[in-house]
Parts: C-alpha cells; structure tokens; sequence
C-alpha cells in the first residue's frame, strides 16, 4: 500500500514485506477510480517541486447510471479509454483502496528502528485490525523519527487483500498495471498537504463526497488521526430527487448542478447537509475522546459533492465552523495543459485523490521523512 518498495498485492499473516520497486522515472501517474467517474493525474518530479503535467476526468456510468461499487468491465473500459483519448503515456499507475475495508489509524509503540517494527507490527496491528489477519496486507509509517521519546506514533495501514486484488484486477483489465496501491485517505493528506498548507494547524476535517458515499478524515496539525466512512453521497441525493420530485435520473442530476431550477432541491440538499454535519459532529466527539483538542475547527470539501450548489453554506450553518472547498492545484504547479484544462476550478475538487495518488515519488528508495510525500 505505502510502504516504499513494496509489491501492492503481497499475501500473508498480515506479513510486510519488500518487493517490486519503483523502475528509475520521473512521472507518476494517480488513478481513482469512482463509482461515477474516473479520474487522472500525471505528476512530473524531475524539477525542484512536483508539477501537475496532465489531468483527465470521464464517466464510468451508463446512461446517467453510476454503479457502486463500478462495475469492472465499463469502469475498465472507460479508463482505458481515458488514458488512450488524453494521451496519458505508461501503463503503471498508483491506485488507492479505502471504505470499510481498510483500516488506518495512528498507534502508539516502543521506540525502535524500522527493522525492527516491520517485524513486530505485524503482532501489534492484531490489538488495531478487525480483519482476520491471514488475508489483509499491512503497511507502516513511523510519523516522528527524528524524535527521542521512548515511544513513537507510528501510523498504520490495513486492507483485505481481497480489495487490493478487485482492484489491480480491474487495472490489468484496462490493460495497466500498479505501481503501488496506496490508502486513500493517506493520499488525499498528501494532495490537502501541498495545496492547504495553513490547514495543518489545529483540528480539520477533510470531507471527501463522493457518489456512493461520504468521507471524513480528521487531521491533527497535520497528523491523520480518523477516517470515517458514511453510507450516502450524491448518489443517494439523485435517488431522493427522482423518488421526491418524480424526475430522471438525468432531471435530478441537471436539478443538483442547478443547471434546471426546482424549488424542491432545498429541502433535500438541507437533509443531505445535516446528515454530513452529524458525521463531521460525531467525528469530532471521538477525536475529543482521545484529547486532541477542543474539536474541528475547520472543515474542507472535496470529491464530486463538493461543487453541488448550496451544500457547503448549508452544512457550515450546521456545524458553525469554517467551511472550504478544496483545490487540487490551489499550490501545486501546473502545466500549460492542465492550465487549459476546461472547467478546471469545477473538476479540481475532484481530483484531490488522484493528484495525491501521483505525488507519491517514482523514486522507490526514498528515505522516511524527507519530504512531504510519499506518506503512509
């Protein structure tokens, strides 16, 4: 998943291992492969900062139907095709995995050299893992290892290798292969990171909205601390709008952009606001509980949910914090293409992921903490 040099699809006991390394390039290449919509991001890192060279968005839906989780052989298909109409050169791509099915969470051990705790923490993570361990592939960062307390915190990383396999399955479909398979909440960190630098202070949410689901990761100063998934995203808003206001799915979808006025769409944007509010509020009790802070001071939209017209002013009035929208290339240079882009400012919080996905350096043997990315 994060480590450095690892094969992405190891099994074993919750083994961590070393395997394939990175071949010696100067691009990365991010893919996020979503129920709606697949989206790219090519990373140039030969220069003295990354550059966002290309991007690329398509739909991976069929007639305005978006499938959750996607459906292998159109979502297949339709990054092949992306890669081919966008002219993304390389068939090796970092991809991510997240949901219900991967654990990240910081823990606390004894000091010791990374030798040493790739051997012990697979033992560790048994206290921290919900997953029989004889199927879930494990990954490690060490967050302060420059310090000398006799205890570090060390961030961990666990999937079932089942999703990793769906996953690399449907890449080798598309006719690609991985590279690396990264935790999606570590590297939409990486991307907020290097475009909201003034948000690592303090307690913020990053809210990821996606179609099938919602998103909460919790930073402090910096620090991944909690990623919560929510079982609605704006899927399920279209779903209420077609049921609510007897429309299409394409109707609703037009309603929700507000490209078509329906005076309806308040009451159910309101209800779909307050539902993120809660899980945002029920996050920030937890992170309490664990005395990080006085709760979230900040929160920050991204993912397809994040431009819907009304949603971030109805959720800030919830929760009475600061609301953003994040922005892929807010920092992040870009290339003249990317520049060019066609509604760049509409696409660019979807492509937090992706661009996160490809600031994980070519450079496999990097050394820990040298730099922002690659985190875990």
């Amino acid at each position: 998943m994060r480590r450095r040099d690892e094969n992405p699809a190891v099994a074993g006991r919750g083994r961590v291992t070393a395997g394939l390394r990175f071949r010696p390039r100067e691009v990365t290449i991010g893919l996020d492969i979503g129920s709606a919509f697949s989206k790219a991001a090519v990373i140039d890192h030969s220069g003295d900062a990354p550059r966002l060279v290309r991007i690329a968005v398509t739909p991976n839906d069929v007639n305005g139907e978006a499938d959750d989780p996607p459906h292998p052989e159109r979502a297949a298909e339709a990054v092949a095709s992306m890669f081919a109409r966008e002219r993304i050169e390389g068939p090796d791509v970092v991809i991510g995995v997240g949901g219900r099915d991967v654990v990240s969470k910081p823990i606390e051990v004894d000091r010791m050299a990374e030798t040493e705790a790739r051997a012990v923490l697979p033992w560790e993570a048994e206290q921290h893992v919900p997953f029989d361990m004889e199927g879930v592939q494990l990954d490690f960062h060490i967050a302060d290892p420059e310090d000398d307390a006799p205890r570090m915190t060390v961030l961990l990383a666990a999937a079932r290798l089942e999703v990793i396999e769906s996953r690399v399955s449907l890449l080798r479909q598309a006719g690609l292969h991985p590279a690396a398979v990264d935790v999606n909440a570590f590297a939409l960190h990486n991307a907020f990171e290097v475009n909201h630098p003034d948000a690592m202070a303090g307690v913020t949410a990053l809210v990821d909205i996606g179609t099938g689901s919602t998103t909460v990761n919790v930073l402090d100063d910096g620090l991944p601390v909690l990623a919560r998934d929510l079982r609605f995203g704006t899927g399920t808003l279209v779903r209420d709008l077609q049921r609510d206001l007897d429309l299409t799915a394409g109707e609703a979808t037009a309603v929700l952009r507000a490209e078509v006025a329906n005076p309806g769409l308040g009451d159910s944007l309101a209800g779909h606001a307050r539902h993120i509010a809660e899980g945002i509020e029920r996050a920030a009790r937890l992170v309490e509980t664990q005395d990080i802070g006085l709760g979230i001071a900040r929160v920050y939209l991204c993912g397809g949910g994040a431009g819907i017209p009304g949603l971030p002013e109805s959720i800030a009035e919830r929760l009475g914090v600061e609301i953003h929208v994040a922005n892929a290339v807010e920092r992040l240079r870009a290339g003249p293409e990317v520049a060019d882009y066609p509604e760049l400012e509409e696409v660019s919080p979807m492509l937090m992921l992706a661009v996160g996905l490809a600031l994980r350096r070519p450079s496999a043997a990097r050394r820990p903490g040298d730099g922002r990315t690659p985190r875990p």
